[in-house]
């Protein structure tokens, strides 16, 4: 053999062996490796959530209050939550009205309340985590030195429940006279179902009146609600209790009448209906005038005696007569009424003193068609209708209509 062939063969042994090493290590590194596992599990840790704190809730009047002014607001507030739950109730179990704030958070009566009276304010609020705090208070509201109610006058006209006219005005009146009077006309609320703006009007200080801008609509259905329990109208003066009264307007009526043309025209929803002969104040004395100017309907009554106003018997112009079918359209003394001895003067010339004398058959249909506040307009005569005369509300511009309002701006809508 070659001595380089030795060599060599030397050299690919040594080859081999380094090789066979190499192999050797990386078969024990991996077997190294797979002895355990490829990654290390680490323990999962749970950090709770911290327990959100109760809600708290604050009553305003606080429990066992005496001596509370009516004409404050029951507030609950609700801190670290949300309301979910309120109820203010008097003694007699009526509830206090009143409404929340956009996050629940607050809660304010909306009405003053009964003087005299005790109340239980009950409330609930919950937390993020919904858990329930509760909280109540228990109060009485002063006793005042003098108290005030409503009612109206024309109730008697119109009773609550009644169907009326499109010029129909809401009437307040008051027990004493009324020296705050925005306190009060902030208590005043008229529901419609076909919402229209109107306005109240100070007669006196002891009456207001409300009126849309324009006719009522027909059909119409209107409820007044006047909270002025616990209001403070003056000095020492609350009101004692609550009044309400509901109506429904009928048919759009309007009857035209003029001392020129003799004639009265009766349109229903726009549609003419009826028509008659008519004879007017014969004037020469201001009063025998028929005032011109939009009227309304107001009482009627059948019979009715009519007596000269401020002429004694035996005097100039005295007349003591009784009439039928009349219907009252001022408070200065004028009706539509049956007047069968006028009837040659009817559709002719003005011989009363100020009443619309109608044939009787004429008459008597207008007495059982009509409702309390239908428009009646009259013209052709040089004497005015007062817009306090009567109902004569509808005489005056919407202008100066809002200009009597104690809050000097349209009540609705």
């Amino acid at each position: 053999m070659d001595m380089r062939d030795d060599a060599a063969n030397a050299r690919y042994f040594v080859a081999a062996v380094m090789v066979l090493s190499a192999l050797l290590t990386l078969t024990y590194i991996d077997v190294g490796w797979s002895s355990g596992p490829a990654t290390r599990e680490v323990a999962a840790t749970h950090t709770p959530t911290p327990t959100a704190p109760k809600a708290r809730v604050n009553i305003e009047p606080a429990d066992q209050t005496r001596k509370v002014r009516p004409d404050g607001r029951v507030v609950i507030r609700a801190t670290g939550g949300r309301l979910t739950a309120v109820s203010v109730e008097s003694k007699n179990g009526r509830e206090l009205e009143g409404s929340y704030n956009a996050d629940r958070t607050t809660w304010t009566s909306r009405w003053s309340m009964k003087p005299s009276m005790k109340y239980v304010a009950n409330a609930v609020a919950a937390n993020r985590d919904h858990e329930a705090t509760s909280a109540s208070s228990t109060f009485r509201t002063l006793t005042p030195p003098s108290t005030f109610t409503a009612f109206s006058y024309s109730s008697g006209i119109a009773p609550s429940g009644s169907t009326v006219g499109v010029g129909f005005p809401l009437i307040l009146n008051f027990t004493a006279p009324i020296t705050n009077k925005t306190a009060v006309e902030r208590a005043l609320d008229v529901d419609m179902s076909k919402p229209v703006e109107g306005a109240w009007h100070w007669t006196s200080d002891t009456e207001v009146v409300y009126r849309p801008k324009h006719y009522w609509p027909a059909h119409q259905k209107i409820r007044l609600k006047a909270h002025l329990a616990g209001v403070k109208a003056g000095k020492g003066l609350y009101g004692a209790k609550n009044y309400s009264a509901r109506y429904k307007v009928g048919e759009r009526v309007i009857v035209k009448g003029s001392a020129k043309t003799h004639h009265m025209t009766v349109y229903e929803n726009g549609k003419k209906v009826n028509r008659w002969p008519v004879s007017m104040g014969q004037g020469g004395v201001w009063k025998y005038y028929t005032t011109s100017g939009v009227h309304l309907t107001m009482g009627k009554s059948n019979p009715e005696r009519m007596i000269s106003p401020g002429i004694e018997k035996g005097e100039p112009g005295y007349y003591d007569e009784v009439v039928y079918f009349a219907v009252r359209i001022s408070n200065s003394g004028e009706y539509i009424h049956s007047m069968p001895s006028t009837v040659w003067a009817q559709g002719r010339q003005n011989v009363s003193h100020g009443c619309i004398n109608s044939p009787p058959a004429k008459a008597e249909w207008f007495y059982n068609y009509t409702h309390p506040g239908d428009v009646v307009i009259l013209k052709g005569t040089p004497r005015k209708l007062e817009w306090n005369n009567g109902w004569g509300y509808w005489q005056k511009s919407w202008k100066s209509w809002v200009a009597g309002s104690a809050l000097n701006k349209p009540a609705t809508p």
